[in-house]
């Protein structure tokens, strides 16, 4: 009952049903599309003690929750149906927000079993490393096939996410990402690759083949034309035939285009984008961990970080490992170690409770709480987070520390920076810089922040019933 008594208010609040295009979330922020934000009652939202902040980016408008935002999500859909995540919203927007919405709405549902999978996977990997699990035995090979399923089909499962966001039949754009990944394909781009083989050709053209599984741009694309073809066939066919029709032209014809033009096209601008990364990136990693270090939260204030999203998951897929999600593990645990700081600091016990449960989501890589009830009203603690995120983040660059498998950067991230040879001095610094980053954080927050105004403290206590 509070769950729908707390959805009813944000719907209301937001402008009711009818103002609303979308709406999807993310571990802990209702994410609305408006058909028109000045419609919503800002000042009534952030009044209300179960929402802990308003936030508006990327052409989206934010209520973040907390832990429980799948709840107050599920009341939403209970009391009416405002969860299509399609626009038909006519309002001009920027190139950048409009790209955030699309990676946003694409890779949001897919975060939960994307890090799951990888926290398996990371854990699996630990196990071989302490020689107590062999490869060879049946319990890895069922639990590796469970943790890799979900970046091995990549191209099917996005294609049901993208093709929900581009308003086509997500099935459809399914069936396409499981043509990118079928058995007899891949079977015929490992043949392709043999010295004296015979090229593939489709109506007289030579197709390229690829390795498509893993993939994350060609799906993208693809289920991007397969929703203009199908909008474009059901304007023109009779309601007879083409829920019949309408899905067969979109495989004849989207399927050998993606094989011929947009996968290739596409796994090019990957290599190009995995590469340009690591050329940054060797250029000084120093500097690069100063700089993501003290941004990201910064980032995800403003909804900027699903831009980086694609940029790591590619990176998995072109290069086998990724140098940017270490990176951001000790930018988010510095948030948790300036709660840990305000709790050591506060003498009111429903703050030091705040902060106690702040600290311990922050641990988990849910800094939301943490940044909005605490650092962020305090301003000295967010930006203590942020130079303690900063200096791990330089000691791992400089370590050169890799991820091997995707996960929301965390205390469980660490498995994941085992590499295949075993456990090796940059996995230790990437637990060394991580916890200088919470030890930096707390103690410059205990030290030479304030406990805030009233104002903020009244704020974060007020809110303290929704984010513990």
């Amino acid at each position: 009952m509070a769950y729908e008594q707390l959805a009813q208010q944000i719907i209301d609040g937001v402008g009711g049903h009818e103002n609303v295009d979308s709406l999807i979330h993310c571990a802990t922020r209702l994410r609305f599309k408006l058909h028109n934000s000045d419609k919503a009652d800002r000042d009534a939202l952030k009044a209300n003690p179960g929402i802990i902040a308003i936030v508006e980016s990327g052409g989206q408008f934010q209520v973040v929750i907390g832990n429980h935002v799948g709840d107050v999500f599920k009341a939403i859909q209970s009391i009416g149906s405002a969860d299509q995540p399609h626009s038909s919203s006519k309002e001009k927007r920027s190139i950048l927000a409009v790209g955030i919405d699309i990676i946003s709405g694409i890779f949001t549902p897919l975060l939960g079993v994307m890090a799951a999978s990888g926290i398996l996977k990371g854990l699996l990997a630990l196990f071989i490393a302490l020689h107590l699990l062999s490869m060879d035995t049946g319990l890895y090979k069922i639990l590796f096939a469970a943790s890799d399923a979900v970046f091995y089909f990549f191209p099917i499962i996005l294609g049901y996410t993208a093709g929900v966001k581009f308003g086509g039949s997500p099935y459809l754009s399914m069936l396409i990402g499981g043509a990118l990944v079928y058995p007899d394909m891949i079977a015929a781009y490992h043949a392709s690759l043999a010295v004296g083989a015979t090229p593939m050709h489709f109506l007289g053209i030579p197709v390229i083949l690829m390795n498509y599984t893993s993939s994350v741009i060609p799906i993208i694309f693809a289920s991007w034309l397969c929703s203009h073809v199908e909008k474009g066939f059901n304007r023109v066919l009779p309601a007879a035939i083409k829920n019949l029709f309408t899905p067969f032209f979109g495989l004849v014809l989207v399927v050998p285009i993606t094989y011929l033009v947009i996968g290739p096209l596409s796994m090019w601008v990957s290599q190009l984008l995995a590469h340009s990364y690591e050329w940054l990136y060797a250029l000084s990693p120093v500097v690069a961990g100063l700089i993501i270090g003290a941004g990201w939260q910064v980032f995800v204030i403003f909804g900027l970080h699903w831009g980086f999203v694609p940029i790591i998951l590619n990176n998995f897929s072109v290069l086998g490992h990724d140098s940017m999600l270490p990176l951001l593990i000790p930018a988010v645990l510095g948030q948790a170690g300036a709660a840990l700081g305000i709790f050591l600091r506060a003498r009111d016990s429903k703050l030091r409770t705040l902060a106690a449960s702040c600290f311990t989501s922050g641990l988990f890589g849910i800094t939301e709480p943490a940044i909005y009830g605490l650092n962020l009203p305090r301003r000295r603690p967010f930006i203590f987070g942020c130079v303690g995120g900063s200096i791990g983040a330089a000691i791992i660059g400089f370590y050169h520390t890799n991820a091997y498998s995707f996960s929301l950067p965390s205390l469980l991230s660490f498995s994941q920076l085992i590499p295949d040879s075993g456990i090796n001095s940059s996995f230790w610094a990437a637990i060394l810089a991580s916890i200088i980053s919470i030890l930096i954080a707390a103690s410059l927050t205990y030290l030479f922040a304030h406990q805030g105004e009233p104002k903020a403290v009244a704020q974060s206590v007020n809110q303290a019933k929704s984010v513990s």
